[in-house]
């Protein structure tokens, strides 16, 4: 398959048109597996969950490699996040809106393990890796996804939410917003989870000296609203 144009760019991946209909994500620091993230991605789908159709890279292409090109629809729609910077969607209804795609997504059974209360987690679900799109909200970017406990993955988007809110900056307030309304029943949510997600999260080669040092407060704002 022949790449079209360069199209968008996270901190580790970047999207290309792959003919009507369809992108191509490429990942360019060589670490993921496209392989086993379309696996997920169509397991999900298959029990309901609202992601992307994903098409297996073509082998025999040279410009492609099936490790790290994952083929997937194109979507049209505006990220969760951008909705909120236009107004269109204020962070309340955005915190609720993650809060009940985490729920649904736990709904999902595990593909590998048979271990009790494990389910399928997407462990990097916020505002920029949802796309509202005419049929609703879709789920992108599934290249952390892994089995394991379910309060991981509250704890992930908690506090990523939380460190947008330390940080400070024009985000600050509505991520607050988002994050209230992410945990306006914070059953889910475990001390193991929290603390393993805060882990995680340090540890994480993307992080900015900035992002990592907001981490104690992240943890503060988010104990403050479990009560």
């Amino acid at each position: 398959m022949r790449t079209g144009r360069l199209i968008g760019a996270g901190r580790t991946a970047d999207v290309y048109e792959a003919g009507a209909g369809w992108v191509l994500r490429r990942d360019r620091e060589g670490v993921g597996d496209a392989v086993a993230e379309g696996a997920v991605m169509e397991h999900v789908r298959a029990h309901g969950y609202p992601v992307p159709r994903v098409r297996p890279s073509d082998p025999e292409a040279p410009e492609t490699d099936p490790r790290r090109d994952l083929v997937m629809e194109r979507l049209t729609g505006p990220t969760m996040l951008r909705a909120c910077l236009d107004g269109a969607l204020t962070p309340q209804d955005a915190g609720g809106m993650l809060a009940r795609l985490l729920r649904l997504l736990h709904q999902v059974p595990p593909y590998r393990s048979a271990g009790p209360g494990v389910r399928v987690l997407h462990l990097d679900l916020h505002p920029d890796n949802v796309i509202l799109t005419a049929d609703g909200p879709r789920v992108i970017d599934w290249s952390n996804a892994e089995e394991g406990d379910p309060g991981l993955d509250w704890a992930t988007s908690a506090v990523i939410l939380a460190q947008v809110a330390a940080v400070g900056g024009p985000m600050a307030e509505p991520a607050g917003v988002m994050l209230a309304a992410l945990l306006a029943d914070p059953s889910a949510l475990t001390p193991d989870g929290l603390a393993e997600a805060l882990r995680r999260r340090a540890a994480n080669p993307t992080m900015g000296p900035q992002e990592v040092a907001a981490l104690p407060a992240a943890e503060e704002l988010i104990r403050s609203r479990l009560g």
